[in-house]
């Protein structure tokens, strides 16, 4: 799940017609059944699952007119673009469309060993899955199996980037640094952040309108499954990373006969009172432990980074860092709230812990300008800046669509102010992030009750312990809602994204699976990936 609203230079190094009624019917007939919709929605999700039917059908007649991509979008050939075209409410499914941009690039193998597409989902929500081609472009070896059997196919989820965009603020102004500190010192302070959030939310409503009711995990789901049609395949084969995962979980519900294969990495905790609200309280918890195991390693190489040779020296002089920005804002632009956007991606990813601990003993020993560098804003990136925004929006858009949320302060105030006594690198960051939900100016939904459907077939899930995005328990709760799931456990090990990462104890296990179908007779333990080192 995505957990900043800055984008830092250092970061970027990351209505058309329908077919009439009668012609839709007589296509679902002949082509497919209508998704199965839980036992507790009777009304709305059976009108919406009328309408997915239809909308697949449609789709599964037009297909995908592939052709290169828009030169502006800096996908080269051979990768291809399309357009799949959705209704924006499936409750009307001969309303109001939107398109959805599509990517592609062909199986690499022979005609015999090519199985299909496989649609891939990085997270978010708010993320672009547009990139996904490009690790067989680049030859990717953790993928060179794969491709030989599957296309590898990319979306931008309604919402995001190519896909009906959405906005609530103008990009300039969202990443304009330095921000207000996340800790509140005082009543004020935390009033002045009740205000922004109010009035974020209240600007997602101005600028994105009609698209905004319709931000929800379900209708992204039934996305999915009309991409599916479109590309021409009975059944889906799933790659979900993230949120992406709970994307997986919602649509082996409501389609379990529509999965062909489905592997989930980095799990979120898919049960109904977990989304959103006490999802990301638990990830403050789950980001200190691991903000926690990185400063141990940071000790660990002292004699690489000087910045103290126990947790608690590390700990002390990230302290005096803050304390530093807070007073004086490093090159004028670096506060805290930039200190924490940046430093938060070594929590997240293993990937980051040798440049971030590099960038921060650079500024230790007087080089400020290479934490400018990595944690300020580009203003001149208006681009890059949209993109930010935009995924932001999606991001907000969705969660607080997605579940209801509590609408009295004095909840969030006594959750965060109690968490932040043992758990202080990201909460207060985080509740800022995510209070426009408790001010939400659409309806609220009651999450999807993600359980086993008729059909549904073997899923594997992949899981570190540590990691601090989707803690480990999200794992061992959708394993134990998809019956006949296989769970890969990396034991000792946080960075988010386990198929991403070279352990052959997995991605020997994720390959099998793809290419065969075929699990471990039971739940597998694999040590950890190799530590980085300085």
């Amino acid at each position: 799940m995505r957990r900043t609203r800055l984008t830092s230079r250092s970061s970027r190094t990351a209505v058309i017609g329908s077919a009439g009624t009668l012609v839709a019917a007589t296509l679902i007939a002949g082509a497919m059944a209508a998704p199965v919709a839980s036992a507790d929605s009777r009304t709305g999700q059976d009108r919406e699952a009328r309408g997915a039917a239809v909308a697949a059908a449609r789709a599964a007649k037009a297909g995908i007119d592939w052709k290169d991509c828009p030169a502006d979008w800096g996908i080269a050939k051979p990768i291809q673009c399309g357009w799949v075209t959705v209704p924006l409410d499936y409750a009307k499914p001969y309303g109001k469309q939107i398109k959805l941009a599509v990517d592609r690039i062909g199986s690499t193998g022979t005609k015999d060993e090519r199985q299909g597409a496989l649609v891939y989902n990085p997270g978010g929500p708010g993320g672009s899955g547009m990139r996904f081609p490009t690790r067989v472009t680049t030859k990717n070896p953790l993928w060179t199996k794969t491709s030989k059997a599957y296309d590898f196919v990319g979306f931008d989820p309604r919402g995001v980037g190519h896909s009906a965009p959405i906005s609530c603020i103008d990009p300039q102004e969202f990443v304009k640094a330095p921000k207000a500190d996340p800790v509140p010192d005082s009543e004020a302070d935390k009033l002045a952040q009740r205000k922004l959030a109010k009035e974020y939310a209240d600007g997602c409503a101005e600028r994105s309108g009609d698209m905004l009711p319709q931000m929800t995990t379900p209708n992204t789901a039934r996305d999915l499954d009309v991409i599916r049609a479109a590309l021409g395949e009975k059944k889906l084969n799933y790659l979900g990373v993230s949120y992406g995962t709970y994307l997986g979980a919602v649509y082996g519900t409501l389609f379990p006969g529509h999965v062909r294969r489905m592997v989930v990495d980095s799990v979120v905790d898919p049960s109904r009172d977990n989304i959103w609200y006490e999802a990301n309280l638990g990830q403050d918890v789950a980001f200190q432990g691991r903000w926690n195991d990185w400063t141990s390693w940071v000790a660990k190489n002292d004699a690489s980074f000087h910045l103290g040779d126990t947790q608690a020296k590390v700990e002390a002089q990230w302290l005096k860092l803050r304390a530093a920005a807070k007073k004086n804002p490093i090159g004028g632009v670096v506060g805290p709230a930039e200190l924490i956007a940046f430093f938060q991606s070594a929590p997240y990813y293993d990937s980051s812990w040798v440049p971030v601990a590099q960038v921060w003993s650079k500024y230790v020993a007087g080089d400020t300008q290479a934490l400018v560098d990595a944690a300020a804003p580009d203003m001149s990136d208006t681009a890059g800046n949209a993109s930010s925004e935009n995924g932001n929006a999606v991001y907000t858009a969705v969660e607080c669509a997605d579940a209801k949320w509590p609408t009295s302060w004095k909840t969030w105030d006594r959750d965060n102010t109690r968490l932040h006594k043992d758990y202080p690198f990201m909460t207060w960051a985080n509740a800022w992030m995510n209070l426009p939900c408790a001010t939400w100016p659409t309806k609220q939904q009651t999450p999807v009750n993600v359980k086993t459907g008729k059909g549904l077939p073997a899923v594997l899930i992949v899981q570190s312990t540590r990691d601090a995005a989707t803690p480990y328990k999200g794992a061992v709760e959708l394993h134990q809602r998809f019956k006949g799931s296989r769970l890969i456990t990396e034991k000792d090990a946080g960075s988010h994204g386990v198929t991403g990462l070279t352990n052959p104890c997995i991605n020997d296990r994720v390959d099998t699976y793809l290419l065969t179908g075929k699990t471990d007779s039971k739940d597998v333990t694999c040590t950890p990936h190799a530590t980085p080192k300085p």
